[in-house]
């Protein structure tokens, strides 16, 4: 983390905020995506709702400045490919989060002050266990099911009524009478512990695959393209809200539920009725105190505004609902031993420590490594110098009994080293100055603006290092870059290894060296028969030669290279691993530039200045830290062969705007300032560039348009210095014919 990042709100230099809310919708979209669509969690609960209420301060103390892919004009992540889209009438909202007491004290007074001219009134809630599933949208259409959807992006979600109707909790025709004519029943799709511990022994007896957690394991099987393979997971449903809907089921959150129980659904028991804050907390202990002998997992207790009535005067904020809101259980811990500490190289380089640990089970999933991040992490300091773990710096060292917990209940983390127990002879840990891999040097960089050391050391032998390739070519192939099917982790180690694929173009030319390609797959093949073999004790039957085995879904995997040889400008430019280029800061390249060839020759131009910035144009979202790695990536010599052969083989779309024919702003450069009164900055920027204009974050003599709306301040300044056109709002309406 930067230091920027920890910069109070308050001391943020426009600038600064500028690029705080930049680092931050990237870091918010990857980890929504990695969550909600990748069913992989890269983030505690805390760190990410830590970055949503950082990115909602600047937001508020810094309104001219908010971006059109601000983290609060979305909810969850895109939907996955494979699926057809379905877009909710009603948007799948996330919730608000309280992790104390306090939280929800202030929780109840917000809706006392909101009501407080209605004298007399007395506002009912309901509690309910937060189940940690995935989340679906049922409709059912006189009182049959026609269609169920995931969660997605909270307005667009998947198509997965097939698997939907395999699970037994989910009725295809609606018990009893009274439902509306069109509803949408809402709830959480689960896998309990059993059929998860069950699943996990059929995969290792047929030796397949591990499964980590019961909530991701429920995703992965709710997303499967052939339906049986869902039934034969045993999946459940609690229902707990409705959608759209031609009629309220009832008047009352509470009486709905149960309406849904008479329907044939499964509904949470625990679910009750309070009107005081202590009700609450008293049946939020009560389900904590019940969560371990339940059988699935709760990650805490949702509170909601049980009148109907109220719950529509009390509204929504951007992305949640005010009348709701999550008490967060506080993560579960556990004591065990570091065995030893092992370094990973990733593909920038960083040397990422990892902890081995005695295995033990927390929170019902067995925990066998814990993440180390960097060196000062392993001294018990941050960026500043400061102690991170208790009121004094204590290392870690190889021996240690340390206390662990997996925050959010997903991702496990060292809460404390019990120093009583500390070994007489452990030593502290002495962090690698060159990579375990190469062998070359591993530095930590200087931050040119601050002074200080990176946090994380680096190997310097980029290209020449295998660790660095392999992993970038992971990332090349992985679902947000290219996504080529079949090409995953497993094949990237086994081709490279093999000396088939040392840069991503020789991913492409494959199917060249066919019978080389056949030949290291079956040796692996013969190697895990021989593995299982050993295992089970029983000998294999027909095993072919190596030279005559043909491989299955060979021609598969070529086709599916093949297919990618023409990529989405975005997606190539993210599959390119710069550092410091996520998907979102990919898309807005593809955008600026709009082809390969535009982004080289401007990436090289800026390389060759003495002071970049100065040539780089003006890009919203797009500040000195990308400008540098952009710098590094195209002033690296070593680079251009690399890239040169890739594009031999590989032709990126060009990234091509729909813009209408008589659009008047197609091409230009706008910067919006000031307020705004006729439509939000997001829904503004995202109507400009739809109409094929350039928004910029900051005004420069590249700047076409300045659109200043009351409040503006020294962007209007520099543009009346330039001599940019400058316009109000209603004459930028009147101008593009809105």
């Amino acid at each position: 983390m930067t230091d920027l990042a920890n910069k109070p709100v308050d001391d943020l230099t426009e600038a600064e905020a500028e690029a705080e809310l930049a680092r931050l919708a990237e870091a918010i979209a990857a980890a929504d995506i990695a969550y909600h669509q990748k069913d992989a969690p890269a983030l505690t609960d805390a760190d990410y709702d830590a970055m949503r209420r950082r990115n909602d301060a600047i937001e508020e103390a810094f309104p001219a400045l908010v971006r059109v892919d601000s983290p609060n004009n979305s909810v969850g992540a895109p939907p996955a490919e494979g699926f057809a889209k379905i877009r909710h009438a009603v948007p799948m909202l996330s919730l608000a989060k309280a992790y104390t007491d306090e939280d929800v004290v202030d929780f109840l007074e917000r809706g006392k002050r909101f009501f407080q001219k209605d004298e007399g009134l007395e506002i009912a809630f309901t509690a309910e266990p937060k189940i940690d599933g995935l989340s679906a949208s049922l409709l059912y259409e006189n009182g049959v099911f026609v269609r169920g959807a995931t969660r997605g992006d909270g307005a667009v979600g998947e198509d997965i009524t097939a698997n939907l109707r395999t699970i037994a909790d989910i009725p295809h025709k609606l018990k009893g009478s009274g439902w509306p004519e069109s509803i949408e029943i809402r709830g959480e799709v689960y896998m309990t512990y059993a059929e998860f511990q069950a699943l996990k022994a059929r995969s290792a007896a047929a030796g397949g695959q591990d499964y980590v957690n019961p909530r991701n394991t429920a995703a992965g099987s709710l997303r499967q393209k052939d339906a049986s393979v869902t039934a034969s997971r045993n999946l459940k449903f609690f229902a707990y809200a409705w959608g759209a809907t031609t009629a309220d089921p009832a008047p009352t959150q509470y009486e709905a539920v149960q309406k849904f129980k008479d329907w044939g659904f499964a509904v949470s028991p625990l679910m009750s009725r309070a009107k005081s804050v202590e009700e609450l907390i008293a049946q939020y202990h009560k389900i904590e105190e019940l969560r371990s002998s339940l059988g699935y997992d709760i990650d805490g207790v949702v509170y909601k505004v049980d009148q109907l009535e109220l719950q529509r005067r009390w509204g929504f904020v951007t992305g949640e609902p005010r009348w709701a809101v999550a008490h967060k259980f506080p993560a579960e811990q556990a004591m065990t031993v570091v065995r030893k500490i092992d370094i990973q190289v990733g593909r920038t380089g960083t040397l990422a420590p990892v902890a081995r640990l005695e295995p033990v089970t927390v929170g019902g999933v067995v925990v066998e490594n814990v993440t180390l991040h960097n060196e000062d992490y392993i001294k018990g300091i941050d960026s500043n110098g400061l102690p991170i773990r208790g009121d004094e710096a204590i290392d870690i060292r190889i021996g240690d009994t340390v206390v662990i917990q997996r925050a959010g209940d997903v991702i496990p983390q060292i809460v404390r080293v019990v120093l009583e127990k500390r070994p007489a002879d452990a030593m502290p840990y002495e962090f690698p100055h060159e990579c375990p891999i190469c062998k070359s040097p591993a530095t930590r960089e200087i931050n040119e603006k601050t002074g200080k050391e990176d946090s994380r050391r680096r190997c310097t032998g980029e290209l020449i290092c295998p660790a660095q390739a392999v992993e970038g070519l992971r990332h090349f192939v992985s679902r947000g870059a290219l996504d080529i099917e079949g090409l995953g982790a497993e094949n990237i180690d086994l081709f490279f290894n093999a000396g088939l694929v040392k840069t991503a173009a020789d991913i492409f030319t494959l199917r060249d060296r066919r019978p080389a390609v056949t030949k290291a797959l079956a040796e692996r093949r013969e190697e895990q028969a021989k593995i299982r073999e050993a295992a089970s004790g029983k000998a294999r039957k027909n095993v072919r030669s190596v030279e005559d085995r043909n491989y299955e879904g060979l021609d598969k995997l070529f086709a599916a290279i093949d297919a990618r040889r023409e990529p989405e400008l975005d997606r190539f430019i993210f599959a390119l691993g710069i550092r410091h280029i996520g998907e979102t800061t990919a898309a807005t390249l593809a955008r600026t530039f709009s082809t390969m060839e535009e982004l080289i020759r401007v990436g090289k131009e800026t390389a060759a200045a003495e002071d970049p910035k100065s040539v780089f144009p003006s890009v919203d979202g797009i500040g000195g830290t990308v400008i540098e790695a952009l710098v590094d990536f195209f002033g690296n010599e070593r680079n251009d062969d690399v890239l040169d052969r890739l594009l031999e083989q590989v032709h990126p779309k060009p990234y091509v705007v729909n813009v209408s024919a008589d659009s008047v702003v197609a091409g230009k450069t706008v910067v919006f300032t000031g307020s705004l009164e006729k439509m939000s900055r997001s829904e503004a920027k995202a109507m400009a560039e739809r109409l094929g204009a350039k928004v910029a974050g900051s005004v420069s003599a590249k700047t076409d348009i300045l659109i200043a709306g009351p409040g503006a301040g020294s962007k209007l300044k520099s543009a009346e210095a330039l001599g940019v056109e400058v316009i109000t709002e209603d004459e930028w309406f009147a101008r593009v014919g809105k």
